[in-house]
């Protein structure tokens, strides 16, 4: 399909480009005032979906399942490697090896591309069809570290710059403890074979996907708990440069922060929720600790997404708050001859069900209730159904509809 992928491999002397995620970390640990923010985009979405994994097609209709290709999705990348407003691109390993190590789309681009290192049964979703996502995760990892880093096998040392060489490791913790033995264990292996090749990796922590008849009471604390004594093991040598962690509210988002300041906090997207969901879920989570946003579906299922992704910049730099980037995003996209989703006042309403842990879409609230300088959230931890009373089949289908939301 791509030729020849390995013509005599040379040790390259990249073009010396200081990539902003250094950047902006190295600030951010010097310094907790700091206000810079990393902006990620996840196109790694062909690891947990089927077909439906590059979004809906511009000639998508209503009773049409259309799909863009594969190749759209990654055209798509490479259009936003190029406009430089997100700090890093995350992919799958084999996108990874197409723009990275074959087109060498980042070399002297200041984003750096990142890989999600394993896809654990929780996000194998299947298009709906499958029954994983109602049975607790389990770790698994398809793409190698090295086939990571230089596309093969085995890398010699010049070899592992030719990749990426940062991903995301993530875990789901289900209040058992035999099955979260395993993920630890799992995570233990990979740390040691990330340090001894000089891999990072940036750490995603989901809420618990099928906890049975033992949920914990607070899913917020309990996640915090896990993620920090996880951490207190690993040295700095072998700690994830940031975490990736759901949205639980301003509370629970300074609890974490405080906690440690030597752990940068990040937070996934979820689903794609009106415009003002996603605006308003990257500025409060600044606002309380928060220097890290990856959003995936949220970009991915946006009208225009290089436009969306400018308003999401501004929002992250300090430079325009949801309820205005929304109102100027539909105005641009008025510009562009792009028909909103949505009217533009049920965009500016903030659905519940964006950060709900339940079946439904929940309600709307009005966004000049939320923005600007509105009274600080008060955090109210995500209540489990009782599984006890739900058959297998609503089971399945409620973790179904949580990992839409969830996954980034």
């Amino acid at each position: 399909m791509y030729g020849d992928p390995y013509p005599i491999l040379i040790d390259i002397q990249r073009a010396v480009v200081e990539k902003s995620l250094d950047r902006k970390l190295t600030r951010i640990l010097a310094d907790r005032s700091c206000r810079d923010f990393v902006l990620a985009d996840a196109k790694d979405a062909d690891m947990a979906f089927g077909l439906s994994a590059p979004g809906r097609s511009p000639e998508h209709y209503a009773q049409e399942a259309g799909f863009r290709t594969l190749d759209e999705y990654r055209q798509l990348v490479r259009e936003i490697i190029a406009q430089g407003l997100v700090d890093i691109v995350l992919m799958s390993a084999s996108s990874n090896e197409a723009l990275t190590i074959r087109e060498r789309l980042f070399e002297t681009s200041h984003v750096t591309p990142a890989v999600r290192a394993n896809d654990t049964t929780d996000i194998w979703l299947a298009a709906g069809s499958g029954r994983y996502t109602g049975q607790p995760a389990q770790p698994f990892r398809t793409a190698t570290l090295d086939h990571i880093m230089c596309g093969k096998l085995e890398c010699a040392p010049h070899e592992r710059r030719l990749g990426a060489d940062l991903g995301l490791y993530s875990v789901t913790f289900n209040n058992d403890v035999a099955l979260d033995l395993r993920t630890l264990e799992a995570y233990n292996a990979f740390r040691l074979e990330a340090e001894a090749k000089g891999f990072r990796h940036f750490l995603e922590v989901f809420d618990p996907n099928a906890c049975g008849d033992h949920p914990p009471a607070d899913v917020a604390q309990f996640v915090n708990d896990h993620i920090v004594r996880t951490l207190a093991g690993v040295t700095s040598r072998g700690r994830p440069v940031f975490l990736k962690i759901p949205y639980h509210g301003p509370a629970a988002m300074e609890a974490l922060v405080r906690y440690d300041s030597s752990v940068v906090v990040g937070v996934l997207g979820g689903s794609a929720g009106t415009c003002f969901d996603a605006f308003h879920m990257l500025w409060e989570a600044k606002k309380y600790g928060a220097r890290v946003a990856l959003y995936g579906r949220k970009i991915n299922h946006s009208e225009h997404q290089l436009t969306f992704i400018r308003y999401l910049r501004l929002i992250a730099d300090d430079e325009i708050e949801p309820a205005a980037a929304v109102r100027a995003y539909h105005a641009d996209l008025t510009k562009l001859g792009i028909r909103p989703y949505r009217p533009l006042d049920e965009d500016l309403q903030r659905t519940d069900g964006a950060t709900s842990y339940g079946g439904t879409s929940g309600t709307r609230k009005p966004a000049a209730t939320l923005s600007g300088s509105a009274a600080r959230a008060t955090f109210q931890p995500a209540a489990d159904p009782d599984f006890s009373k739900m058959t297998p089949a609503e089971k399945v289908q409620w973790n179904l509809e949580r990992w839409k939301r969830i996954i980034g």
